[in-house]
């Protein structure tokens, strides 16, 4: 398997990929909306024998600056449970951390973001209209979110997923 960046090429498939894996469209509609905005910093797609079998997007917050959000990560329904997600997050969370991103945001699973080094803790003291109990936050730079308080403001295309 390979990962690398989603190219034009890939729009459709990954589109396929997306709706699939959540069996409905809203997620990949996101997707499509995210990258026409210019909010979409970073696209990749997990490739085996030819075929994208996953995918993971990556968007600028509004706030607070200079982080991203995470979502969504996407793997074919008869792919999922092989690991393809969690490299698709390992290897994005290394390319942001190499890009100077100071910190990823998240709304899942504590128990599945907290095996990439997410927390709630880290994402606590933002306000946001999700459910603070899936709402985490991985900082790459040392304290980067320590002394921020305020809104977590997402891309406004995630309003139209709401």
């Amino acid at each position: 398997m390979i990962i690398r960046d989603e190219t034009p090429e890939d729009t459709a498939t990954v589109r396929q990929v997306v709706a699939a894996a959540f069996g409905r469209v809203a997620e990949a509609d996101l997707v499509e909306a995210l990258r026409d905005s210019g909010d979409a910093v970073m696209s990749l797609v997990a490739g085996d024998e030819g075929q994208i079998v996953g995918h993971i997007l990556f968007s600028r917050l509004q706030a607070p600056e200079r982080c991203l959000g995470l979502a969504p990560v996407a793997v074919a329904p008869s792919r999922q449970t092989q690991g393809i997600g969690s490299d698709l997050i390992r290897e994005g969370l290394a390319r942001a951390k190499r890009d100077d991103w100071q910190a990823v945001f998240v709304v899942g699973e504590p128990g599945y973001y907290g095996r990439f080094g997410f927390s709630t803790a880290a994402a606590d003291k933002f306000e946001t209209a999700y459910p603070k109990p899936y709402v985490l936050a991985l900082d790459f730079v040392p304290g980067a979110l320590r002394d921020r308080t305020g809104a977590l403001l997402y891309a406004p295309a995630f309003l139209a997923l709401e």
